[in-house]
């Protein structure tokens, strides 16, 4: 929808045609009497799914970098790595021959003669590389050989140009020991599907393992892709709830996430199969980077553990307590002293300080499980023992009845068609006003109605968030579910953010959830609706904006249905005017409900934005058919 439609829409008189569609927004903004939305009302949640982590976030560019992904049996597959050269010319193998105890796997690499054309092994990465002109690339990897090497580390286009490429040689003396290996790359040319190639002339037999290369320009140095981090930035998270979802339960015990297994040297890390959603990570992004991530974007890590149950199999509460241990242990590792026996392996990884982790959630969508109340209690009196001031979630609903456990906040996932979401508006209306407060961790409209992302999923997310942020005195905390997709790996859709090698994309949740951060540590208003119509949900909240300082009146309202709604806001309490300039109107619409973004159009279905002549506390307008609309009225 172009910009001249958005203001025809917004003409502020109230057409007659739709007279029998009105709605007016009462707003008491008298000082006291608003009421405080919590500071982390609104975050974002990342789980390893749709190769959010692997392949995305983590910006290693090499997958299957230790060759384990074939499993420990040898001879095994190394998949995506493929033979450079004819097969009469060199053989490749693999044996437990690494000098890494958790991951003995090795590639084995016999060079048959001596040759003219170089021959190796060759890695793709995640569905291509994106190597970048004039951009450097650190590539790590561990060697041993029958006597001295002569390598090649190369960046290949997918027209087999070298994009890259530098020698490591050892002329002067045997490499028969394993040794660590590093080169800097300079990209000379830009190639978006690129694969890394370690190859060689010389005859011999040479092993390999833990090959990775990483950009060396990163979000705040830390190993995350640039452009994906700062997307997550751009929601300004209060916090950032880690590392699942179903992914922390495994569909087996075998597989789940172990966050032992993921600290410490990266050379180091075993790796698992994620059997939820079917793919194997190398755990470069692990707990250590969740709690770094979460710093860096200025958001509270949530950490979700293991609590001895997955999707499948459940360890008996007589059997738990190594499993209370370890989440102990890895609560010591985020908040010890670099003194104690966790905090100093975070210290030695680069945070001698401890991580501000202050809330954590004992498992994922298990209430129904016959172990998990009999767990849950112990896992809760360990930790509160050992830290009382951890905030602890339960997995157990009490939006429609109390809990029979403790609790700091209970769990609420949904995910559902459009209609119900939006009618999900007032699911708190009535949900009991003590005890412990709502996480709502995982929300989306989903399955055909969302398709890939669409407008009519975001405005119906839309009107469900006014809804929480209305009952903001019971819902504490929110985040959209899942936050990235790979294109190339879409397990589960619609996502809110869209990639792959070198693009990304917001889909219109994104924007949804963008637009909603400034609610975060607002006051909501007092105000009430009177309408004709089902399909208007509307708010008002007063923030301070914090680039420009200064303080402004937003109302939000959603117009979920398929014709224009003439609405109309009043103010009343105000100790000051409404200023008739600085004010600006922001419309989320678009001309069909099923719109999506893309690549290729990533900003079809965006907020707009445009300054609000003459504002005042008084006003009328038309809302677009299935649309978001704010004012921000600056008082």
């Amino acid at each position: 929808m172009s910009m001249k439609i958005f203001l025809i829409y917004l003409t502020f008189f109230t057409l007659c045609c739709y007279a029998d569609q009105r709605s007016t927004l009462h707003i008491n903004a008298t000082e006291g009497a608003g009421r405080k939305i919590p500071d982390t009302f609104f975050g974002a949640f990342f789980e390893e799914i749709n190769h959010a982590g692997a392949g995305g976030l983590w910006a290693e560019l090499v997958r299957n970098r230790g060759f384990e992904e074939g499993g420990s049996t040898v001879p095994s597959n190394i998949y995506p790595w493929t033979m450079v050269g004819e097969e009469s010319t060199i053989e490749i193998s693999t044996d437990r021959s690494s000098c890494f105890d958790r991951n003995k796997v090795a590639l084995r690499m016999n060079v048959l003669c001596h040759s003219s054309h170089a021959v190796g092994i060759s890695n793709p990465g995640f569905w291509g590389m994106n190597i970048e002109k004039a951009h450097k690339y650190k590539v790590v990897f561990f060697v041993k050989a029958s006597g001295s090497i002569d390598l090649d580390v190369s960046f290949v286009g997918s027209d087999n140009t070298k994009l890259a490429s530098n020698s490591i040689r050892s002329f002067d003396h045997n490499v028969t020991e394993w040794t660590r290996m590093e080169t800097v790359l300079l990209a000379k040319a830009t190639d978006h599907n690129a694969s890394l190639q370690i190859t060689t002339r010389k005859k011999g037999v040479l092993w390999l393992d833990q090959v990775s290369a990483m950009p060396l320009d990163t979000f705040k140095g830390h190993g995350f892709r640039k452009d994906l981090a700062q997307r997550v930035a751009d929601l300004k998270p209060t916090f950032f709830r880690f590392p699942g979802g179903c992914y922390v339960e495994g569909g087996y015990m075998r597989n789940a996430f172990r966050w032992k297994d993921s600290v410490g040297a990266w050379q180091e890390r075993p790796g698992h199969f994620g059997d939820v959603w079917g793919y194997w990570t190398d755990d470069g992004f692990g707990y250590f980077e969740g709690l770094q991530f979460s710093e860096d974007i200025g958001a509270l890590p949530v950490w979700v553990f293991n609590d001895g149950l997955s999707l499948t199999d459940e360890v008996d509460t007589s059997m738990i307590a190594p499993f209370i241990q370890e989440a102990l242990d890895g609560l010591e590792f985020a908040k010890g002293s670099a003194d104690s026996k966790w905090g100093s392996l975070r210290a030695s990884m680069g945070h001698p300080d401890p991580f501000d982790l202050r809330i954590v959630a004992i498992g994922n969508e298990e209430c129904a499980m016959s172990k998990y109340r009999e767990n849950y209690l112990k896992f809760y009196d360990a930790i509160k023992q050992a830290y009382p001031d951890i905030q602890i979630i339960s997995n157990c609903d009490a939006s429609q009845k109390p809990l029979d456990h403790p609790a700091d906040f209970y769990d609420f996932h949904i995910y559902t068609n459009a209609e119900d979401m939006f009618r999900k508006h007032t699911k708190f209306d009535d949900a009991p006003r003590y005890g412990p407060k709502a996480f709502v961790s995982e929300y989306a409209v989903w399955q055909s109605d969302a398709a890939n992302g669409t407008l009519l999923a975001a405005i119906a997310e839309a009107a469900f968030l006014i809804g929480l942020e209305k009952n903001s005195d019971v819902v504490h905390m929110v985040s959209y579910a899942p936050l990235f997709v790979n294109t190339n790996d879409r397990k589960w859709t619609p996502d809110a953010i869209v990639f792959d090698s070198h693009r990304s994309y917001g889909t219109p949740s994104y924007w949804i959830q963008q637009f909603f951060s400034s609610s975060s540590g607002a006051t909501l208003l007092d105000s009430t609706l009177e309408t004709s119509s089902e399909y208007i949900v509307a708010s008002a909240i007063e923030y301070t904006n914090p680039a420009e300082k200064k303080k402004y009146l937003r109302i939000k309202v959603v117009n979920f249905d398929s014709d224009p709604h003439n609405f109309r806001f009043c103010i009343s309490g105000l100790d000051s005017k409404v200023q008739a300039s600085g004010a600006t109107t922001t419309v989320m619409t678009g001309p069909n409900v099923k719109e999506e973004n893309s690549f290729s159009e990533p900003n079809r279905i965006v907020p707009q934005h445009s300054s609000l002549e003459k504002a005042s506390g008084d006003m009328n307008v038309v809302l677009a058919p299935y649309s978001l609309t704010s004012f921000d009225l600056l008082i």
